[in-house]
């Protein structure tokens, strides 16, 4: 099931900082036609980490709602306190999500035996699917291939967003988990080479921007033509660098806003919007591919 390209969606605020529902239903609406393979909802990039707990919930109860079984959702469930993940993920097993997204504790730093035992509680809590995620860059604390492994004997624990960036974890982590768990990149400037060494798809920032060619890229890879894949891929690459000149979702926010796809570029403190600088160069990029709607300022 989780295969494709499944986008790490923003979640749209007004200018008062609330959760802007016809904005979301509008992006969830661009998605479905767009042929991305499923949503990951109140997740990272959807910043979780201020978004409260009831907040939370609701967002996906109605994400969930939004795509009525258009396309497999998944939900973030992570914290750095295993009890609120647990929390999270028995509060929200019954809204109808396809699966959890779960991600390594940030600041706390845990052992890797402290890992196995963190995501074992929450794999335990409910009986929906989790995939693992490790994004060392952001939590600091790294998640070794064998450690995946050890996990990956939990009947729920049935994949891994790996953002490390290197490929030949990839290989490592291949070669000791079983054959079905499923590998995606969670980062996409080299999304493109970790699907032609045999991942199964990508949780991507750049799709929350470009839609339609992140499925193809991933379709192509999927079908076996990594020529295709590569090319495709190489016609956005800018973008997966110019998303992340500054903390995500500051980037993705602000290019959707210049798309005419969502209505404010809002973001929670301790984030804000970004530089003059940055501002310009994912605007150059949007111009160039006519993704530009109107002139607007902020």
């Amino acid at each position: 099931m989780f295969k494709g390209s499944y986008v790490a969606l923003i979640t749209p605020m007004n200018d008062q900082g609330r959760v802007d529902y016809p904005a979301l239903e509008n992006l969830i609406k661009f998605h479905i036609d767009s042929g991305t393979h499923g949503i990951v909802a109140a997740g990272t990039t959807g910043e979780s980490a201020t978004l409260p707990f009831e907040e939370h919930i609701e967002v996906v109860k109605q994400t969930v709602a939004m795509v009525n079984g258009a396309l497999p959702v998944l939900a973030g469930s992570g914290a750095n306190s295993t009890a609120e993940a647990i929390y999270l993920s028995e509060q929200m097993a019954h809204l109808g999500v396809d699966g959890f997204l779960s991600v390594v504790p940030y600041y706390n730093k845990p052992q890797q035996a402290g890992m196995v035992a963190h995501f074992n509680a929450i794999a335990d809590a409910t009986d929906i699917p989790l995939l693992l995620y490790n994004v060392p860059g952001r939590t600091v604390a790294d998640m070794l291939s064998e450690t995946v492994a050890e996990l990956a004997q939990h009947k729920n624990i049935v994949g891994l967003k790996d953002a490390t960036g290197d490929i030949s974890r990839l290989k490592v982590t291949q070669a000791l988990v079983p054959e079905d768990f499923v590998l995606l990149s969670g980062d996409d400037a080299t999304s493109c080479e970790f699907l032609c060494q045999g991942g199964h798809g990508v949780i991507s920032v750049t799709a929350n921007i470009l839609p339609a060619i992140m499925a193809q890229i991933c379709n192509a890879a999927l079908a076996g033509n990594f020529t295709k894949c590569r090319e495709l891929d190489e016609q956005i690459h800018a973008f997966h660098h110019a998303l992340f000149v500054e903390s995500n979702p500051v980037m993705p926010k602000w290019a959707l806003y210049k798309m005419g796809k969502i209505n404010s570029a809002h973001l929670r403190l301790p984030l804000v919007l970004p530089e003059l600088k940055s501002k310009k160069q994912i605007e150059a990029l949007l111009d160039k591919h006519a993704l530009i709607a109107g002139n607007k300022g902020q």
